[in-house]
C-alpha cells in the first residue's frame, strides 16, 4: 500500500561526490521526488514544502548537524531525518537518536541499501502518521454537534446551546437523562469538539464492572497488590491522560470508593493500588446517571461533596416523548442508516406510521426508537412503511423474550437486564427476585458488552 504513494525527500549534502552517489540511489524509486540542499540554512527555510523524510549529512559547512536536527524537530517532529555520516562514533549516533533523529547511516559500502530501506520505513510511518490524523479529522466531523445528536426540538435545542458552552471550557460536565437518551454519544461530541479532541476519550461504565473491581479499573494496581494481580496495570484515568474520561452511571459508586474518586477530582493525582508512587492527571470528567444524584445526596447513598464536585455543567437529555417530531427526524435517520448499512434502496414511513410513532411514549427513548425502525425494515413488504410494519411489543417487554430467536446466554441476559432497569440497576434487589448470585449478573453483562448485544 505505502510503496505506490509519492514521497517528498529532501537531501542536505554538501560533498558533490556523494551528492551525486545519493542522486543516483533516490533514482532508483520514481515514487521519490527529491529536493537537493547544500547546506543546513537552505534546508530549514525550505521546510514550508513539507518533507517526509530528509537525509542530513551530519558535518556542514555552516551549521552543526544537531542544530539542523533541532530546527527540522522544532518546525515539524513528524518529519523523519536520517543522519548520514562518514563517523561511526557510536555515542554520536546515540546522541542523535534520542534528540529524535529516525536513523543514522554511516558512509560505508552498505550505505545504499540502507538509505533505501530507512527511506522506505520512514514513508510508512509519515504515511501512518497522515492517516491517524485523517481518522481523527473524521471522528471529530462525525461528532459535531447538528450531525450527531439529530433533532430541531426546543428541547434538544437548549442541549445544543449548553454544549456549545462545555466545549469553551474545561468545566465537568454532569449529564443526566433516562436510560437510552444518548448521554456517551453527548459526551463524546463534547470531546471531540473540544481541545483535547486528539488526545484519548476513555469510557467507563460502573455499572457493568464488579464492585470489587472498580478501583483497579479506575486507578490501576501493581504487580502483588492483591491475589490476581499477576502484572501491573494502567487504569482509565492514566489511560485518559490529555483526554476525557466519561464515567458513566457514577450514581452506582459504592460509597468507599466515592470518598478516593473525590480526592482525585481535587488533587487531580491518583495512586495505583499497591504502590506509594503518585501519577499526576490531566484529565477532564465527564459523568453520567439516570439517577436524581441531588435526592441520592440526600438519603445518603451518595456523598454530598462529591455531588457538588461533579456537578459542574449539567446538562439534561430530554426524553423521546418531550421532543415532538424529533422522533420522525431520528426514525428517517435511522432508517437511512439500515439502508446503506445493508445497501437497500431508502425507506419511506407513511403517515399513519409517523402517527403511531409520535403517540408511543418510547420507554427505551432513542435506542428502543432505533431497534422498532429497524425491525420495521425488515418487516415492510416494500420500501413503504406502514403502521401495521411498526412493532412495539417486540421491542420492549418480557413476552418479547419469546417471540426472537436468541441464545440461552442472551435470553439470561435480557431478563437480567429488564430486571435492572425495572429495579434502577440494584443489583443486590435483582439478584434477590431471580435467586442467582451477584457475580452471575456481573459476568453476563460483561459478557454481553464484549459481545456488543
Amino acid at each position: 500500500m505505502y510503496e505506490k504513494e509519492p514521497i517528498k525527500i529532501f537531501v542536505v549534502e554538501d560533498d558533490p561526490t556523494y551528492t551525486k552517489f545519493l542522486r543516483y540511489v533516490l533514482s532508483l524509486d520514481p515514487d521519490f521526488e527529491t529536493e537537493f540542499f547544500s547546506n543546513g540554512k537552505d534546508c530549514v527555510s525550505h521546510l514550508h514544502k513539507k518533507p517526509a523524510v530528509i537525509t542530513l549529512d551530519y558535518s556542514l559547512p555552516d551549521m552543526p548537524g544537531e542544530k539542523v536536527l533541532k530546527a527540522i524537530r522544532e518546525f515539524d517532529p513528524d518529519i523523519s531525518v536520517i543522519i548520514i555520516s562518514a563517523q561511526e562514533k557510536i555515542g554520536t549516533a546515540v546522541d542523535l537518536l534520542k534528540l529524535g533523529a529516525f536513523d543514522y547511516i554511516t558512509k560505508d559500502e552498505e550505505a545504499k541499501d540502507r538509505i533505501l530501506n530507512s527511506i522506505k520505513n520512514a514513508r510508512n510511518k509519515s504515511f501512518l502518521i497522515r492517516e491517524i490524523g485523517r481518522l481523527k479529522e473524521e471522528i471529530s466531523a462525525k461528532y459535531e454537534f447538528e450531525k450527531s445528536i439529530i433533532g430541531s426540538s426546543e428541547a434538544i435545542k437548549k442541549v445544543f446551546a449548553l454544549l456549545e458552552k462545555a466545549v469553551k471550557t474545561q468545566i465537568t460536565v454532569s449529564i443526566t437523562g433516562e436510560t437510552g437518551t444518548g448521554k456517551e454519544l453527548v459526551a463524546k461530541a463534547i470531546h471531540y469538539n473540544s481541545k483535547r479532541k486528539d488526545k484519548p476519550f476513555i469510557a467507563v461504565n460502573l455499572a457493568a464492572i464488579p464492585r470489587d473491581l472498580v478501583e483497579s479499573e479506575l486507578f490501576g494496581h501493581e504487580k502483588g497488590a492483591f491475589t490476581g494481580a499477576a502484572n501491573r496495570r494502567i487504569g482509565k484515568f492514566e489511560e485518559a491522560e490529555g483526554g476525557t474520561i466519561f464515567l458513566d452511571e457514577i450514581g452506582e459508586m459504592e460509597i468507599s470508593l466515592q470518598a478516593k474518586l473525590l480526592r482525585v477530582l481535587q488533587e487531580k493525582e491518583i495512586t495505583r493500588i499497591g504502590s506509594n508512587q503518585v501519577v499526576k492527571l490531566d484529565v477532564r470528567v465527564i459523568v453520567a446517571t439516570h439517577r436524581n444524584l441531588a435526592e441520592e445526596a440526600k438519603v445518603g447513598r451518595f456523598r454530598e461533596d462529591l455531588y457538588y464536585r461533579l456537578l459542574g455543567l449539567p446538562v439534561h437529555l430530554p426524553p423521546l416523548r418531550d421532543r415532538g417530531q424529533d422522533t420522525i427526524i431520528l426514525a428517517r435517520y435511522f432508517l437511512d442508516q439500515f439502508s446503506k448499512e445493508n445497501q437497500l434502496n431508502k425507506f419511506k414511513i407513511s403517515p399513519e406510521a409517523q402517527n403511531k410513532l409520535l403517540a408511543y411514549p418510547f420507554p427505551g427513548n432513542i435506542r428502543e426508537l432505533k431497534s422498532v425502525v429497524e425491525l420495521s425494515a425488515v418487516m415492510a413488504e416494500d420500501h413503504n412503511i406502514s403502521d401495521r410494519d411498526i412493532n412495539f411489543h417486540s421491542a420492549t417487554g418480557e413476552e418479547a423474550l419469546l417471540l426472537r430467536e436468541m441464545s440461552l446466554q442472551e435470553y439470561t441476559y435480557r431478563i437480567i437486564r429488564n430486571y435492572l432497569d425495572k429495579n434502577d440497576n440494584n443489583v443486590l434487589e435483582v439478584a434477590r427476585k431471580l435467586d442467582i448470585g451477584k457475580s452471575s449478573i456481573y459476568r453476563y453483562l460483561k459478557e454481553m458488552e464484549q459481545a456488543g448485544i
